[in-house]
């Protein structure tokens, strides 16, 4: 649903007409695309931007089905728009001027950072982790201060540590790519070079001590990277975090701040979060913990609608937003793969005392026989050389579980392209998805 704020609606829901709307110095245009049928879009006159983008005058652009964005203008525009939206409207109060003070003292600390001829820490550029409730703007203020900062000719690393969404690539994974250039509204976060860890599950309850060893592999890769780049290291990165700020949740946003060396603290929308967060922090007067208040755009979702999300992000994986990719049906015999899942009894019962339960190794690599099982799951194909390189090797790109055939020993899997797997080694978890 929808939460409730104030704002003048600019045209009744479902509206299909082509039709302009003003949107005044400061404000925004909330829209929820239909569920159906993209919505068009342009820029007639003034400036205006989505997540941080500038949009280019007089050209169209094609927001797909189910899209919540907004549409804001520093010093008014007017917008036109051909197609179907659920909701529409707009908010004269938006917490853009805050956000844009956060982005002039990052851009201040950018600057500082490269200017300075040092390598030691204190002339690490801006390290930003956004956190905050589920559905408090996270992920688009994310999009938003990396837009902003690629405006400005720096190229900040993004990383994704969101294993229910999945702002990169598909859910399951903790990933991180440089952007270059602002978001693209309607492509998305650009795939060319990202480090990809794939952890397997939605939740990082199901292997909690795995999520921790993945984020520092991942950790100590960008900062292998930042080493010998200065550009990056001023650059600097954003950090978008779960929802999940309460338990382990809140232990695994401590840990986060302290393995990726995080110095500023973004907090969406909580008051407790910010005072517990600053509260445990005040040992280190490097970190600035700063609250923001909450788009009064944000739809929150149910638990329905957010698996239904992850589905969309599979699809989108193989086929692309607008269904502009064709991936291939690919055969190959049992012998040629070798599917592991990570986390089993660090011991079989055969080799304990008599009576003694094995203990849980969350890191422990198990082979897995390729029966039906994996009927409808995502893999992810390795780039590991050897199976004891798994855990700290990155993934290619991922692969859908399609057809077992036990009698003639051949599995049927759903990829990117006809291309030979450029690894045998798959890992599996618990990431299933019905293809429709």
């Amino acid at each position: 649903m929808m939460m409730e704020y104030g704002g003048a609606p600019v045209g009744p829901a479902s509206t299909a007409v082509v039709r302009q709307v003003k949107v005044g110095k400061e404000c925004e245009l909330r829209i929820e695309v239909g569920p159906d049928t993209p919505l068009r879009l342009r820029l007639l006159t003034g400036t205006a931007e989505i997540f941080g983008t500038e949009i280019s005058p007089g050209i169209w652009l094609t927001l797909t089905p189910r899209l919540k964005f907004s549409v804001f203008s520093w010093y008014g525009a007017t917008v036109e728009m051909d197609g179907t939206t659920e909701t529409d409207y707009i908010a004269d109060e938006t917490p853009m001027i805050s956000y844009v003070n956060v982005h002039a003292t990052l851009e201040g600390r950018r600057n500082r950072a490269k200017a300075s001829s040092s390598d030691s820490d204190t002339y690490q550029g801006p390290r930003v982790i956004v956190v905050g409730p589920t559905d408090s703007g996270k992920s688009t203020l994310s999009r938003i201060l990396l837009s902003w900062a690629a405006k400005r000719g720096w190229k900040p690393t993004f990383v994704d540590l969101d294993i229910g969404q999945g702002s990169i690539t598909i859910p399951g994974c903790i990933a991180a790519t440089p952007i270059e250039m602002p978001i693209d509204p309607v492509e998305g976060i650009p795939l060319e070079m990202p480090l990809v860890h794939f952890y397997g599950h939605t939740t990082p309850s199901v292997n909690a001590d795995l999520y921790k060893v993945l984020a520092k592999e991942l950790a100590q890769t960008l900062e292998r990277q930042f080493a010998g780049n200065a550009e990056s290291r001023a650059a600097g990165m954003v950090i978008n975090t779960m929802g999940w700020i309460e338990g382990l949740g809140y232990k695994l946003l401590l840990q986060a701040i302290d393995t990726f060396n995080v110095n500023v603290v973004l907090v969406l929308g909580q008051e407790k979060l910010c005072s517990m967060l600053k509260d445990v922090l005040k040992s280190k007067p490097d970190v600035d913990v700063v609250k923001l208040q909450k788009s009064g755009g944000v739809v929150s979702r149910n638990s329905k609608v957010r698996q239904k999300s992850r589905s969309y992000r599979i699809r989108e994986y193989f086929y692309g937003i607008v269904n502009d990719l064709s991936p291939h049906s690919n055969i190959a015999n049992f012998s040629d793969l070798s599917v592991y899942k990570i986390g089993g009894p660090q011991a079989p019962r055969s080799a304990l005392p008599i009576g003694a339960e094995p203990a849980a190794d969350p890191t422990r690599l198990v082979p897995v026989n390729i029966n039906r099982d994996l009927l409808h799951l995502v893999l992810a194909v390795s780039f590991a050389k050897e199976p004891e390189q798994i855990i700290s090797s990155n993934v290619a790109g991922f692969i859908y579980i399609i057809d077992i055939n036990i009698h003639r020993k051949k599995i049927t899997y759903l990829a990117p392209s006809t291309r030979q797997l450029p690894s045998r080694f798959l890992v599996m978890g618990t990431l299933t998805w019905l293809e429709t």
